[in-house]
């Protein structure tokens, strides 16, 4: 079951009150409540909290309608406010308008129709003004987070670039090391590629444009290397005697134990 609106009239005169408790008696979505004065409707206000709209006398005693629409709008902004008026005056629907931001001017006598049908229309403008205001939050919730995802996106981006530049520069010095050794190393994958050599390694085997990079050992290497190598298959260090145009070396073959380089490492270091 829809909870019912609350709507509350003030009016000083009792005929008009139970005019509108006439004419809201077969409304059955609305909850209706009556004052007979302005301190009256703001104690029902207080003890409700949750009226959403507010029909008013403009001339009342002690307390005028704008004064007490004023006071309205003031403590409960979001309530839509309707005056009700038996006078002609054009200043006072001004002053009723700016003071109490009233939704609208009704003059008396009115007709029932006109009235309901005002009130229908001011609660649907109220219900779209809610509904706009929470999707305006939705909205600045969501830019609110795309904002900080992109804060953290750049933030994760600078710190993977700052990451690369040193793991950049960690490799240019490892290969500057590699280079100036005065041994021949040469870092050879699981499917017996040639990855990785240093500049000693690439004077002895040229081997093309790129040396041996991303050749097969079987076609790079003499037949005693790629035999000191297959014996990794059941040796854990094997060495032997290499010659290489005529240069002798000591070889080494080591396998890489790190999970994410797979492989292995021949080393053929120059006798004396």
């Amino acid at each position: 079951m829809l909870e019912k609106i609350k709507i509350l009239c003030v009016d000083d005169e009792q005929n008009v009150l139970k005019a509108l408790r006439r004419l809201f008696m077969d409304e059955e979505s609305y909850e209706l409540f009556v004052a007979e004065s302005g301190a009256e409707g703001l104690d029902i206000l207080e003890e409700e909290g949750d009226i959403r709209m507010v029909v008013s006398d403009y001339r009342m005693p002690e307390m005028t309608g704008v004064e007490f629409l004023r006071q309205v709008y003031e403590k409960w902004p979001e309530t839509m406010r309707i005056v009700l008026s038996g006078y002609a005056d054009t200043a006072a629907v001004v002053e009723a308008i700016n003071e109490g931001q009233i939704y609208k001017f009704i003059p008396k006598p009115w007709n029932d129709e006109d009235l309901l049908s005002t009130i229908s229309a001011a609660l649907d403008y109220q219900a779209l003004q809610w509904e706009n205001k929470k999707l305006s939050a939705e909205l600045q919730k969501k830019n609110f987070q795309l904002r900080e995802v992109n804060e953290n996106l750049e933030e994760q981006v600078i710190k993977r670039t700052e990451a690369l530049d040193i793991r950049n520069r960690i490799l240019q010095v490892s290969q500057g090391v590699l280079d100036v050794l005065p041994v021949v190393v040469f870092g050879i994958d699981p499917e017996n590629l040639i990855v990785h050599c240093n500049e000693f390694a690439r004077e002895l085997f040229p081997h093309g444009g790129m040396g041996p990079l991303g050749h097969d050992r079987e076609d790079v290497f003499p037949d005693e290397i790629n035999a000191l190598i297959d014996r990794l298959e059941h040796e854990p260090l094997p060495k032997a005697a290499i010659a290489v145009h005529h240069q002798k070396f000591r070889g080494e073959v080591r396998r890489l134990h790190d999970t994410e380089l797979q492989g292995m490492v021949l080393v053929l270091i120059p006798e004396s």
